[in-house]
This record gives structure tokens, C-alpha cells and sequence, in this order.
């Protein structure tokens, strides 16, 4: 009798043993499992909350089929205590091994409401926008000018949530003086800027910041940027430039940036100013006489004057030879580029036209005939 008794609880213990395992393959498999959504959702995890309850919102949401599945899977991998605060782009399919990974491994924010103060060169502004996961495009919420009127609610909103995102946005060809600017208005950084960073010497590009980061140390990332970036286009810079130093590749990377909005213009425009220097002729640009009015404080809404043109200053390049004795503003990687590997050209004279870009020339004959066809056009738009 016992013997049987002990025997059926062997088989009993064999069957419950591998029922077990089979439930363990089948969590381990269903956990690793392509999840059930359909789209891409954004997950907001506030501070303190649980895996208990983050499993929960997501089975509600129908991104994992099971929530208790997914808490004890976490357990079992050992991060169902290493939540992370923030707002996580969950990609559609996500399985939910996925989804703890994503939860779990802390950094920035991937979807979710951002914050962006952005330098441009006519005009600064602060945006307020949110990430749509379904289309992966940001939706604006609000924008508005530093300085004038009262910030938006949605601004203030957005600021006071935990998840939100911070950025300074840096268009290439601001100046320095435009940057601190916009740098003073972003009321989520700290400090005081003591001195406006030298012209040129910062890298246009999007940072992430974080609420109290100092002003200072957004700066000291920006000039860290560029100068590498400077370093590396130096070291692989063609060998024939017209000037010696890295300091006067800036100089002349930010006369290009000034002079062309158009990408591919870059390199011919570098040609041009290059073959002037190597001629002995004067670079006569207007951006060089515009910042040696303004400074780099502000823009110059109007015409050049032809007293302006005339005066003699240290950025008149119709009035100096060879290139202004500073940067006129902060010029991207790919002017810096252009500036020490132009493109290969004669040319030594070009004149808007009429498609964004520049007619280039070789001789004053072929500019002369190109500036009489600008004119035509200006002219032309001026009737219509």
C-alpha cells in the first residue's frame, strides 16, 4: 500500500514538474513574444510608481497581453526595481521583454512633450511640441518670442511636467551675441553668461538640457564642439590655402556661411574668395561690412549705404585687404569644410541669380553681363 501510495505521488510529482516547466517555457517564450500593438504608443513613467503599475496601464492599453506576465518576467530578469522616470516611444510589436528593457534603462526621454529654444539668424523663438508615436512627427503645441508678452500656459504646463524635454536649437550662422541672448531667456538654466563667447567659436547644433544646468556649461559644450570640429577639418585640409592658420579657416568659414544658404554652393563660393585672396584682391562681401556695423548684435534690416561702403573699418572688405580680423559669425561643419577643401575653380566673381543661388565668373566681362541679368529680375519682380 505504501509502496503505491509513494509511487503515484512520484508520478504525480513528475507531472507537476513538468507542467511547471512547461509554464515556464511557455512565459519565457510568450514574455520574448512580438507584442500586440499596432502602432507606436508613448509610455509616461512618473517618478515612484511601480512595475506593477506600468504593467497594468500597458495591458489597458493592449500592448502586452498579460501584465502579470510581464511583472513577473521583469522579477525573473531581475528589473522590476530599476523603473526609470520619463516618457518612452514604444515601438508597435514591441514584445514586452522590450518594453522592460525600454523602462528600465534610464537617459533621456524618447517621445513625449519637448521644450526647444531655438537661435535663429532673422528671428528666436521658444517651441513647444510633442511627439505623435503613430507618425513618429512632432505636433506644435505652442511658440512664442522670449521677451515678448507673457509665455503661453502651454509653455508653463509643459515645463512643470517631469518627462518634458529641454533643447537649444542653434541654426548655423548666428552669432554669439545671439546665443547668449536666447541662452538668458531659457528659464530653465542657471547662472549668468560673464562674457559674450568669441565669434565663431561655437558649434551650430541641437543640445539637450536638463533643468539647472548652467548657462556656462551649455556654452563650454558648444565651443568644445567646435573646436574639434575645426581640429578635424584642419588636419585633413587641402594643401594650397591661401592663409596658414585654423583661426583664418574660421574666418573665411563664416564669410561663406554668411554669403550662401545654398548646400551645395559652399565649395564654389570657398573657390571664389580663395582665388581673390590668392590674386590680391579684396573679398568685398557685404555680410563682413554688415557685422562690422551691428557688431553681431542684432541685423541689419536694411540696405547697405553707400557711406557705409565707403568707410573704412576693420570688416570693410571693399575698403581692407585679405579677411576681417575675426569671425562674423558662428559657421556649421559643412562651411568649415568648404573653407579648407574648396572646390577647384577660376572663378573670382558671383552674383545672386534669381533662383537662390549665384551665377559664378571667371572675368568682370562674364560678371558684368551676369549682374546686368540679376538686375533684369530684380526689375522685373519689382513691376509685378
Amino acid at each position: 500500500m505504501w509502496r503505491s501510495i509513494a509511487s503515484n505521488g512520484i508520478s504525480l510529482l513528475i507531472v507537476l514538474t513538468l507542467l511547471l516547466g512547461g509554464a515556464i517555457i511557455y512565459g519565457k517564450r510568450e514574455y520574448r513574444a512580438e507584442g500586440p500593438l499596432s502602432e507606436a504608443i508613448c509610455v509616461r513613467v512618473a517618478p515612484g510608481e511601480t512595475m506593477r503599475g506600468v504593467s497594468a496601464d500597458l495591458q489597458e492599453q493592449g500592448a502586452v497581453k498579460s501584465g502579470a506576465l510581464m511583472r513577473v518576467g521583469a522579477e525573473y530578469t531581475e528589473k522590476a526595481d530599476d523603473l526609470k522616470a520619463g516618457a518612452f516611444l514604444v515601438p508597435a510589436r514591441s514584445s514586452m521583454a522590450d518594453i522592460v528593457g525600454l523602462v528600465t534603462r534610464g537617459g533621456a526621454s524618447t517621445c513625449g512633450t519637448e521644450i526647444v529654444y531655438r537661435v535663429g539668424v532673422r528671428s528666436s523663438d521658444v517651441l513647444v511640441r510633442e511627439l505623435d508615436p503613430a507618425t513618429s512627427r512632432f505636433i506644435e503645441r505652442a511658440k512664442f518670442v522670449p521677451g515678448e508678452g507673457d509665455a503661453p500656459q502651454a509653455y508653463t504646463d509643459v515645463k512643470a511636467q517631469s518627462d518634458t524635454r529641454f533643447r537649444v536649437a542653434m541654426a548655423e550662422g548666428v552669432t554669439s551675441w545671439q546665443v547668449v541672448q536666447v541662452l538668458k531667456a531659457a528659464d530653465v538654466l542657471s547662472g549668468d553668461v560673464a562674457t559674450v563667447p568669441a565669434e565663431g567659436s561655437l558649434a551650430p547644433d541641437s543640445y539637450e538640457v536638463l533643468k539647472g544646468d548652467s548657462r556656462e556649461s551649455v556654452l563650454e559644450r558648444m565651443a568644445a564642439q567646435q573646436s574639434l570640429r575645426l581640429q578635424a577639418a584642419w588636419e585633413s585640409r587641402a594643401d594650397d590655402l591661401p592663409f596658414d592658420t585654423p583661426e583664418e579657416a574660421l574666418i573665411m568659414a563664416s564669410i561663406i556661411e554668411k554669403e550662401t544658404g545654398v548646400p551645395d554652393e559652399r565649395g564654389m563660393v570657398a573657390s571664389v574668395f580663395e582665388n581673390r585672396l590668392r590674386r590680391g584682391m579684396r573679398l568685398q562681401t557685404d555680410p563682413t561690412v554688415i557685422y562690422g556695423i551691428t557688431k553681431g548684435e542684432g541685423i541689419l534690416d536694411r540696405g547697405l549705404r553707400r557711406s557705409e561702403l565707403d568707410r573704412a573699418t576693420p570688416y570693410n572688405t571693399y575698403q581692407i585687404d585679405g579677411m576681417p580680423p575675426t569671425p562674423i559669425a558662428n559657421p556649421g561643419r559643412a562651411s568649415i569644410e568648404a573653407a579648407v577643401n574648396p572646390e577647384v575653380s577660376d572663378y573670382v566673381y558671383f552674383v545672386a541669380d534669381g533662383s537662390g543661388g549665384h551665377a559664378f565668373a571667371e572675368t568682370l566681362e562674364q560678371h558684368n553681363a551676369n549682374v546686368a541679368k540679376w538686375r533684369q529680375i530684380e526689375q522685373n519682380g519689382a513691376n509685378q
